[in-house]
């Protein structure tokens, strides 16, 4: 790619997210718990199982709305509430980055579910914990009738990503920055 394309590529994209972005603004704690239980109601309404696993798990933490958008360069942003015992009780953010072929917005869920002591001990003091580099998550998919067999998952961190729709597929996390933040 020439040096003239590359800017006429960042210029565009600057000057789309300058149009399309909404203004920012950081959601309340309030607002992130009504919405954290409205994503947890819909991924137990919508798949077999999750209620059963989720109450295996140590902790969920829960990111209600994680938008990304890209043109070549693409970004994603999203708040959301670790849950232990059914309780929000810390607030954290995913970031994350990529390059390729991109264009557009999405909006999509992410639940991570720690299975082990261990596993939620470890993001918990985390200063930043990035998925890949400081730990693991398997992505979830989902069995024949739209359920999740309990039985076979055995990794310590496990992770759903959902669109509007339902569960998504063939879908990572590597290299997704997720954070504490103060509400």
């Amino acid at each position: 790619m020439s040096l003239k394309a590359f800017a006429f590529a960042l210029c565009s994209l600057g000057m789309l997210a300058a149009v399309s972005a909404p203004r920012a603004e950081a959601a309340s704690a309030g607002e992130i718990d009504a919405d954290v239980r409205s994503t947890i109601d819909r991924f137990y309404a919508q798949i077999g199982g999750a209620r059963e696993l989720a109450n295996k798990s140590y902790g969920i933490l829960v990111f209600p709305s994680v938008v990304k958008a890209g043109f070549g360069f693409g970004g994603e942003y999203g708040e959301g509430a670790l849950m232990v015992r059914g309780q929000p009780t810390t607030y954290y953010n995913t970031i994350g980055a990529s390059f390729g072929f991109q264009l557009g917005v999405q909006a999509r869920s992410v639940i991570i579910m720690f299975m082990t002591p261990e596993a939620l001990d470890q993001f918990r003091r985390s200063n930043g914990w990035k998925v890949g580099v400081d730990g693991s998550v398997a992505i979830v998919t989902v069995g024949v009738g739209g359920s999740i067999d309990t039985n076979k998952i055995v990794s310590p961190v496990v992770g759903f990503i959902l669109d509007p729709k339902g569960l998504m597929y063939n879908l990572t996390l590597e290299g997704t920055k997720i954070t504490r933040i103060r509400k």
